[in-house]
């Protein structure tokens, strides 16, 4: 997730809308196996998964602060592009700056409450200016580095002792796991450049559109469905751990030594996305979530429906139309895809945001309400 606060209005944005969602579109590929805009040799590729958002920084896009408001500051050391196949290199060479289909998007939003003044200010957040919301990944590159790994897991350890074949598992120290651990923090650096290269289109439309992208400052990139090595508190002991956050987000409290300068008084930005036609919600980690959830948090409303099932009780026109009686306009790479995601799929978000606050794991900042969405 990366999120973008602006000084622009509603009306302002309101006003040219679908000329931005057209913009927005164009310089952001969207849906199953488009390509990018960034043609990328092998040698590039594999400097990128070595470099993360510091490759895209190098090359124009983005700003140093993008970097510092990045988790990891957008580049995971451990990462060695020698451990990711061939498949899924040529997987990704094509798609670098792309958002891809599923629930990911590209969601111009209203901030439209703040809960807690003091760390509304620090993000940057004002209510009923507009920001921008990115949800996207590290593409087929990712996708295929696990299901590499996963077959040779399969091979090695076998997977009938498990109640799910899908918790297949290589020991964190063990060859295989070590091998897999770092062509993982790859895949992460594929992402991390990718919504870098993504933001910078962002801005640039808004420039070609509105004028300016002045003030135009990104609040927080942070990461889903990732194992990474933390140390934690275990019982009065501080131990290093392989925290693994699938469905999950970081959720680091005030005074932790790897939330930016900026934010470290009160705490990590957390960012968790309704639907597209729901509210999305920015909170901030507490203490609490890392005594109780090794600093994790949701990462989302999280599915209700299967896919499968949506496509069937829904049909994408029709999504679409009842959004934009609500005020939301939506621009798709196919109806099928809106389909998918209609509001009823999914869990609801204030639901959600309540047991997150109720359990002490994070603290609402912001709620944010879509304009304009662009889907996969």
């Amino acid at each position: 997730m990366r999120l973008v606060r602006t000084d622009f209005t509603v009306d302002q944005v309101i006003e040219k809308r679908t000329q931005l969602l057209n913009e927005l579109f164009e310089e952001v590929p969207s849906g199953v196996g488009k390509g990018g805009i960034t043609k990328l040799s092998k040698e590039e590729l594999l400097e990128l998964l070595e470099k993360g958002s510091e490759w895209s920084l190098e090359r124009g896009y983005g700003t140093k602060e993008d970097l510092e408001t990045t988790e990891e500051m957008g580049r995971m050391k451990s990462a060695d592009p020698k451990m990711v196949s061939e498949k899924a290199l040529a997987r990704g060479k094509p798609q670098l700056g792309t958002l891809g289909a599923g629930n990911h998007f590209l969601e111009i939003q209203k901030v439209d409450e703040i809960y807690d003044e003091a760390a509304a200010e620090i993000f940057g957040l004002e209510k009923g200016k507009v920001s921008v919301m990115i949800h996207c990944g590290s593409r087929g590159l990712g996708h295929q580095v696990a299901s590499d790994y996963i077959e040779q897991m399969e091979k090695k350890y076998g997977f009938s002792h498990l109640p799910d074949r899908e918790l297949v598992n290589a020991p964190l120290n063990s060859e295989l796991g070590q091998r897999y651990f770092k062509a993982m923090c790859a895949g992460m650096n594929y992402a991390f450049a990718n919504r870098q290269m993504i933001v910078h289109w962002v801005r640039a439309s808004f420039r070609k559109v509105m004028g300016t992208d002045e003030g135009m400052r990104q609040v927080y990139d942070v990461c889903h469905n990732i194992a990474k090595i933390e140390k934690h508190n275990v019982d009065g002991e501080l131990k290093t751990l392989c925290v693994h956050r699938k469905g999950a987000t970081r959720a680091f409290g005030p005074g932790h030594e790897e939330t930016p300068e900026r934010y470290r008084k009160i705490g990590q930005p957390v960012l968790i996305p309704g639907s597209m036609g729901t509210a999305s919600y920015v909170l901030v980690g507490t203490k609490k979530a890392g005594e109780i959830s090794f600093s994790s948090s949701a990462h989302g409303a999280g599915r209700e429906l299967s896919r499968t099932a949506a496509i069937r009780q829904f049909r994408g026109e029709t999504v679409a139309k009842e959004l934009l009686s609500q005020g939301i306009e939506v621009k798709a790479a196919s109806w099928k895809g809106i389909a998918e995601e209609a509001v009823p799929s999914y869990k609801d978000i204030d639901e959600v945001i309540k047991a997150t606050v109720n359990s002490g794991i994070g603290k609402v900042v912001a709620k944010l309400k879509p304009l304009g969405v662009v889907k996969g």
